[in-house]
């Protein structure tokens, strides 16, 4: 009894209630992705449609912008083209600016009109017809990211948004190779089309963007994400100690200040280096300390009080407001003279040296011989007191 109870394997809590499944064999066709491992989807057929014609008519619609009219009007006849199989019909109404479509008598999916929504909803964000017909193919979704009320400065919304696209788009490039999927920034939204799974991690990227958090971070997950799929062994286990842990690190202030002078360290060690003095880099002053007095500080005139000692309180509204004029021409004229004092002063040549003449030279060279002090004398002096002590 004992050897019986040492042989069963020791089960999981969490798996205890888990069966064998003997329908998932090896022979059953499965679809196999990167982000989707299900059974195989087959298309829907008319003969899949048991209840045969729908009992009330379905239908969207949306709106589109002014500047799509255009195009929407080009492209409508293949949009058309493509719905009609599906028996879907479509409208395009400029006066309202307005797209629509419904079910007829032909339809046979019930949930084509969702992808047909899908299709008109994208049109209207700019994707291209080729692009945009794609998503009714059953395996492929669309998502519509808005994300123009997440920044509310301008500059660091448009700053955020160009971080997703990246430098020539190669940020944008990356995340649709690795998510398979495709994805268009305009305005304030980013349209995705993709397999379901791919959508939530670009919406997480798109997302944690415009909370200042680089796309690069998510890139390399997904990378490392991709190359342990490959590996068989590690599909039963966690990945967590794979994929790196970014966090923002809160500093000190005594850490703050050692790495502030390990840099001011390094500055000056390459200063010297280079030959530069150290002592000749400009510092700032430390600003004197002020010497402590109980009494406060004097009352400072009001705008009035100087009006009035000025004497232009008394002055009438539009003989002060020739005065600004006045005052403002005047400083307009300074800065003119000003500027063209500086341009002037490239076209004044330089003074050149003339080249010293012979008298000169030799002059010069006297000098720099006979010097004042009496310890360098010319030859002709050395020669004479040479023939003196002989």
């Amino acid at each position: 009894m004992a050897a019986a109870s040492e042989e069963q394997p020791v089960i999981n809590k969490n798996k205890r209630h888990r069966k064998e499944k003997p329908w998932d064999t090896d022979d059953i066709d499965h679809y196999f992705s990167l982000y989707l491992s299900s059974w195989k989807i087959d298309p829907f057929q008319p003969a899949d449609n048991k209840g045969g014609v729908f009992t009330e008519e379905s239908s969207f619609a949306t709106l589109f912008p002014k500047y799509r009219e255009k195009y929407l009007r080009e492209v409508w006849s293949a949009v058309t083209k493509t719905l009609d199989p599906h028996g879907i019909a479509c409208t395009l109404d400029l006066v309202h600016g307005s797209m629509s479509v419904r079910t007829t008598r032909k339809t046979f999916d019930p949930y084509i009109i969702l992808k047909a929504r899908d299709l008109i909803k994208l049109l209207a964000r700019g994707v291209a017809i080729t692009q945009a017909q794609k998503v009714l193919q059953d395996d492929v979704a669309c998502d519509i990211i808005k994300i123009g009320n997440l920044v509310r400065n301008k500059d660091r919304f448009v700053k955020r948004r160009q971080r997703i696209i990246g430098p020539d788009g190669s940020t944008l490039k990356a995340i649709e190779l690795l998510t398979q999927c495709y994805i268009l920034v305009q305005g304030n939204t980013v349209s995705v089309m993709g397999p379901y799974k791919s959508l939530k991690e670009v919406r997480r990227i798109v997302l944690d963007c415009m909370k200042n958090i680089h796309p690069i971070y998510r890139i390399k997950e997904l990378m490392i994400r991709r190359e342990l799929a490959k590996d068989p062994k590690l599909a039963t286990e966690p990945w967590d100690r794979f994929l790196p842990k970014f966090r923002k690190q809160h500093l000190k202030t005594s850490e703050k200040t050692i790495k502030k002078n390990e840099k001011v360290t390094a500055q000056e060690e390459a200063r010297k280096a280079a030959g530069i003095d150290a002592s000749s880099s400009a510092k700032k002053e430390k600003p004197t300390k002020k010497v402590y007095t109980p009494f406060p500080p004097p009352q400072q005139p009001r705008k009035v009080d100087l009006q009035l000692e000025s004497g232009e309180y008394f002055l009438k509204p539009h003989e002060r407001e020739a005065r600004e004029i006045q005052q403002r021409k005047q400083k307009q004229a300074e800065a003119t003279l000003k500027r063209k004092a500086e341009r002037a002063d490239v076209y004044v040549a330089p003074q050149e040296e003339a080249a010293p003449t012979v008298e000169e030279k030799r002059k010069r060279r006297h000098r720099d011989v006979d010097g004042n002090d009496g310890t360098a004398r010319s030859k002709k002096k050395k020669k004479d007191v040479a023939a003196e002590y002989a």
